[in-house]
């Protein structure tokens, strides 16, 4: 199958080389260091699914129609990058690897002519240096669209992907993409601080933080009544106890998640961003539980805070662990 990917970062870089190794024919979309890379020397994969080195076709734009196309920039490039590819994509099957709530809409809206899906990703990927990728925890991956049932074509999509990494059509797209927002609150407060997530959960004052900004994310999830779905071990009924839950018991699920992920050394995908010196995509994560929690009549001072923080974090770098200690969590 003739697949675009737009974006070669972590994700985008870990799909192409897989699935050009399955045998397809990928082409790819980059910037920069990272394009004149993948030109250069091709695609590297390292870790968790094997030592893969591909070459595949490589410019700022897609130079032809594919069958299948990933979009797999960060959030708020996902625009901008669909729009310089229009010609190329409406029409085709498009899927949006993305982490928030908004990207699924924002590919239909662009590309009327097109069957538009989001895959939710769990998979841990660094990228190390331009065109190298490292896999540091594999997961399965979840595929589908709006709060209905899975549907044909949504399964024949999962069976393509499936060729490369393991992915699943699921019922109930947006209640799982809401799961995946409460776990991507484990993305701020390393980024603050610069440290992996193991030494994060570690720290009760930090922990105490990243906690709260996943209470406020259930909670403004629950004021829209999202039923949350299965992913990462968490589900609906655990997540509601959660909410309810003294910050001191309820510290124990992103420990939990992080131990049983295999997550304590990823430094997360926001800080991956900084380390990088990009922008991050804080304000379609913890940012999207803001605006949330206000359309339902929420406040959401935690998340807002950290929102506030990374963005500090962007301009003048690592902050000291005192600065996300300080944030009332009550």
């Amino acid at each position: 199958m003739r697949i675009g990917i737009l974006g070669a970062g972590a994700l985008g870089g870990t799909f192409a080389a897989l699935l050009a190794r399955a045998g397809h024919d990928v082409e790819v979309t980059a910037r920069g260091a990272g394009l004149e890379a993948i030109r250069a020397s091709g695609l590297r994969l390292t870790g968790g699914y094997g030592d893969v080195h591909v070459r595949v076709a490589a410019g700022e734009r897609l130079t032809r129609r594919p069958d299948l196309a990933l979009v797999c920039t960060k959030a708020q490039d996902a625009s901008a990058a669909i729009s310089a590819d229009r010609g190329h994509l409406d029409g085709a099957t498009i899927v949006v690897v993305q982490n928030g709530l908004d990207g699924v809409d924002t590919a239909a809206r662009l590309l009327p002519a097109s069957s538009c899906f989001g895959l939710l990703s769990l998979i841990a990927a660094n990228y190390t240096e331009p065109g190298v990728v490292r896999i540091t925890a594999t997961a399965a991956s979840h595929l589908g669209r709006g709060a209905g049932p899975a549907d044909d074509e949504a399964r024949r999509i999962a069976a393509v992907l499936s060729e490369a990494v393991p992915v699943t059509a699921i019922d109930d797209f947006l209640g799982a993409q809401w799961t995946k927002l409460v776990v991507n609150m484990v993305n701020a407060v390393p980024a603050i601080v610069g440290r992996a997530l193991g030494e994060v959960v570690a720290d009760r004052g930090l922990l105490a933080v990243m906690t709260a900004s996943m209470r406020e994310c259930v909670r403004a999830g629950i004021a829209h009544d999202v039923r949350f779905a299965p992913l990462n071990g968490l589900d609906d009924a655990g997540l509601r106890r959660f909410a309810r839950m003294p910050l001191s018991l309820g510290s124990r699920l992103p420990r939990s998640l992080v131990r049983r992920m295999g997550w304590e050394h990823n430094l997360g995908s926001t800080q991956q961003s900084i380390r990088r010196g990009q922008e991050t995509e804080i304000d379609f994560l913890n940012g999207a539980v803001v605006r949330e929690a206000s359309a339902a009549g929420l406040e959401a001072p935690v998340n807002r805070a950290l929102v506030d923080l990374v963005h500090e974090v962007e301009r003048v770098g690592f902050l000291p662990d005192e600065r996300v200690r300080a944030i009332p969590t009550h």
